[in-house]
């Protein structure tokens, strides 16, 4: 069976991006970062439009972004952390294609976005604290748009995307194409 989209969500710092590319070269099928496509087709990047728009704004150009990317073919998209807040995008995942859940533990994911200074909702805050109320406010969202779960722990990106291409033959029974 072959796969024609594929979506990755998972909260900030678990690998979407990393881990998208790998897989997508895997199953043959054209890599999208949604915040990439958003940051192409503004011209800026994210965090100027989270201080001149707020975080609505950029939800909103998401959205629109989401509801396209979501139609295109042969296409796997590494989502944004936040884009299974809105219900439209949450459909949208759901409906068109199959979705793969990045998750991790608090602590790989302090890890990994510590001195990171390109996420807006990092800024100046407590990046433990912020990364805990994503994990309570989204964990179910992303458990219910999922089709796969797939726990990153201190995997490697390439033995990350080994584990998600032997689900997906076992479960799905999709493989290379």
């Amino acid at each position: 069976m072959q796969l024609e989209r594929l979506f990755i969500v998972g909260p900030m710092g678990v690998g979407k991006t990393t881990v998208g590319k790998l897989l997508a070269d895997e199953l043959g099928l054209r890599f999208i970062d949604s915040d990439r496509e958003i940051e192409k087709r503004t011209g800026t990047n994210i965090s100027w439009i989270f201080d001149v728009e707020g975080e609505k704004g950029f939800r909103d150009r998401e959205q629109q972004v989401l509801e396209e990317l979501t139609k295109e073919d042969n296409v796997l998209v590494a989502t944004g952390g936040g884009s299974v807040l809105r219900e439209r995008n949450r459909e949208n995942l759901k409906v068109r294609g199959l979705v793969v859940y990045l998750s991790a533990d608090l602590t790989l994911l302090v890890k990994r976005t510590k001195g990171d200074t390109k996420r807006p909702l990092l800024k100046g805050r407590n990046i433990k604290k912020v990364l805990e109320k994503i994990l309570r406010d989204r964990g179910s969202l992303y458990k219910e748009v999922s089709d796969i779960e797939i726990n990153v722990a201190e995997k490697s990106s390439k033995n990350t995307v080994a584990k998600i291409m032997e689900t997906l033959e076992k479960e799905v029974g999709i493989g290379k194409s």
